[in-house]
């Protein structure tokens, strides 16, 4: 099976729903902290469904078609990654109604939403796993976990002895996904959500349930419910395994984002990037690619102007290759106006909505990126062609016909003048071209055109 094709047209936007608009305050706990406070791995700030809904032009004006919403299932955490009810909305985040505002409000207008399936997984609090903590080795849901002995030591301090639990933490039991029942449960779960309307699913740590036959039940599952539904896998490194038609469509490609943070950081040159690039290329189909999440940073990483010590510059110059790579690329909340971040759970800072915070160039730049992108057919679907890397310059085009778009990047700390052969892109003598971004024109002699580049920018020609 193929994937979906809406997927390679698509601008991602992820949120972490705790902290990006709090739309009614009325479901906020009693000790909910001030919007904007430090974040916690604790602390909730009041974010939840009918904020989005509320901010949906904010959305639409950037230039989104897609949103990756972190979990939303009830769970006593702010993260929702330990979840009690995969068949409830969390209160704290409204109510099934708000979800269904939320997707007619979308689909309205034409933006797509996946939501995050954490099913390698639970938390404490989760039907099963009390009921073995309740009736022991009675318990008609003692099949369901990895149970090496009774009674199960699930809260006091100190290592965990007696189940399997995600990465040793007692609070996160991990399922038996070898158990039929488990199976049915998490399938209905996945289609029940299809049902309700979203547009696919971004699945937590895939690589923890090591049951090929479990994802390729789950994929045949999903696409008879909906077969333009996206199954995206968080895998961090390159592994086509998972993209081998019994899997995913595509994977997080947190790849593409180490890349990038190497040249700009300054630890690797052009030539090295390259590497990292056509090793990409080299593991995965075209197709593959296109169906790809490329983003920049995440819940799970500290933001990217963050790593790059504040440089709005080089967060700029990401985003210029970003928005040009192959694949869906993925803005997380708040990178488009500055936001920074370190680890978690310092990257899931609210978002701060007083528009004097904000840096509105950069969100200016990201708007003209995504408004390009959506225009150009080739900074969607063409192919990928790499045409220079050598000490501080990377430059690629994207080619769909005579639809044709260069890519130039100077990542140095100096302005360039750079000599670009056209040959490559058949533009002969006299053929006139013009930046995308700025308009400027330039016309094509001894079949190249000459570029001046800032420090730390780049620029697309077509």
């Amino acid at each position: 099976m193929t994937a979906p094709l809406w997927v390679k047209d698509s601008i991602f936007y992820q949120i972490f729903p705790d902290r990006f608009a709090n739309g009614d305050p009325a479901n906020d706990p009693p000790n909910v902290q001030k919007w904007g406070s430090e974040p916690t791995i604790w602390g909730f700030q009041g974010g939840d469904l009918r904020g989005i809904v509320q901010h949906f032009d904010y959305l639409l004006d950037l230039g989104i078609t897609a949103l990756y919403l972190n979990p939303i299932f009830t769970a006593p955490s702010n993260h929702r990654y330990n979840t009690s009810d995969f068949y409830q909305i969390d209160p704290k985040l409204g109510t099934l109604a708000d979800f269904h505002l939320l997707v007619e409000t979308a689909h309205r207008n034409e933006v797509r939403i996946i939501l995050d399936g954490v099913f390698n997984h639970v938390g404490r609090g989760f039907f099963a796993f009390v009921d073995v903590l309740e009736n022991g080795e009675h318990s008609p849901y003692k099949d369901w976990f990895h149970i090496k002995g009774f009674p199960l030591d699930a809260y006091s301090p100190g290592e965990l002895k007696n189940y399997l639990a995600w990465w040793n933490i007692k609070s996160l039991p991990k399922l038996n996904t070898s158990n039929k029942q488990v199976r049915k449960y998490i399938y209905d779960v996945a289609r029940y959500w299809i049902d309700q309307g979203i547009d696919g699913w971004r699945l937590d740590v895939p690589n923890e349930i090591d049951d090929d036959d479990f994802w390729d039940e789950f994929r045949q599952v999903i696409r008879a419910a909906n077969r333009e539904a996206y199954l995206l896998g968080e895998i961090w490194d390159i592994n086509p395994r998972w993209v081998d038609g019994k899997h995913f469509d595509g994977l997080m490609n947190y790849p593409v984002r180490d890349a990038l943070g190497a040249i700009l950081q300054g630890r690797e040159n052009a030539t090295q990037f390259n590497s990292r690039i056509e090793r990409l290329f080299k593991s995965y189909s075209d197709e593959t690619m296109s169906a790809m999440y490329v983003p920049l940073d995440s819940h799970d990483t500290e933001r990217f102007k963050t790593m790059v010590n504040g440089s709005v510059e080089k967060l700029k110059l990401a985003f210029l290759f970003q928005m040009a790579f192959p694949g869906a690329p993925a803005i997380y909340y708040g990178d488009e106006i500055g936001l920074e971040g370190g680890k978690d759970p310092d990257s899931r800072r609210a978002f701060p909505w007083k528009k004097s915070s904000w840096d509105h160039d950069l969100r200016e730049w990201v708007k003209t990126l995504i408004s390009l992108r959506k225009r150009i057919p080739s900074l969607r679907r063409g192919d990928f062609r790499g045409l220079l890397a050598e000490d501080d310059l990377y430059i690629f085009s994207r080619n769909l016909g005579e639809d044709k778009v260069l890519v130039v990047l100077n990542t140095s700390s100096r302005a360039r003048q750079i000599e670009v052969s056209c040959a490559p892109l058949g533009w002969h003598e006299g053929h006139e071209v013009k930046s995308l971004i700025s308009g400027e024109k330039y016309t094509v002699g001894n079949d190249q055109i000459v570029l001046i580049l800032a420090p730390w920018s780049g620029t697309w020609i077509g």
